[in-house]
């Protein structure tokens, strides 16, 4: 488990040859003074931080690690998190930042993947892998940047309802562009309205939405 962690040994003999590599296995109850960051309080919940390069056995290279010890001031009941990194130059700082985007990394790959093809493209060259997986992610941002303006008439709209209503409003242009004049402003408000709704998971506000 990852919770069975060792600090490096040192040797206080520099003339032995020994080749211990573990020193003690590291309690949770009495971390060392030494590896204390530092302390916060947010409503009862006090939480202690520490950071030291310890050791695992189910890994080849030293660990760098942060431990956040949770107590409940009025119950004195204490919990654990633990964060660790191969990059022994991050801070502690660092760390808790990257563990804490964490989960909207994995909502990114879920919607490259869901909406945007990052499991569907057949690029086999290195380039064409490259170009796929990059065009998935940037049209990620694109969306949500889109999605956060659409939502201001649509506030319970996602992902499939955003898509829904670009795809009508690309087809209600190209039907324009057959016909031999532009129909009057009301019946054209009345085609965009129409189009841009099939597909849609939530009903389409009546306000003016974004183009």
């Amino acid at each position: 488990m990852m919770s069975a962690l060792y600090a490096p040994y040192e040797n206080p003999d520099s003339n032995s040859r020994s080749r211990r590599k573990y020193g003690d296995k590291l309690d949770y109850r009495n971390i060392p003074d030494k590896y204390f960051c530092q302390s916060t309080i947010n409503k009862d919940i006090q939480t202690d931080v520490y950071q030291a390069t310890f050791l695992h056995k189910e890994f080849a290279q030293a660990l760098n690690v942060v431990i956040l010890v949770k107590i409940n001031l009025k119950t004195n009941t204490r919990r654990h998190v633990i964060l660790f990194s191969s990059d022994r130059k991050l801070s502690f700082e660092k760390i808790i930042e990257y563990y804490k985007l964490r989960f909207q990394i994995e909502f990114n790959f879920r919607d490259a993947k869901q909406f945007w093809g990052l499991e569907d493209f057949m690029n086999l060259s290195q380039t064409g892998v490259t170009n796929a997986a990059n065009l998935a992610f940037f049209m990620v941002n694109l969306s949500h940047h889109l999605l956060a303006d659409f939502r201001i008439f649509n506030p319970e709209s996602g992902m499939i309802d955003l898509k829904a209503h670009y795809r009508g409003f690309r087809y209600v242009r190209e039907i324009l562009k057959m016909l031999p004049e532009i129909p009057e402003p009301i019946l054209l408000t009345q085609i965009f309205a129409k189009l841009t709704s099939l597909g849609r998971i939530h009903i389409a506000s009546t306000g003016v939405e974004p183009s």
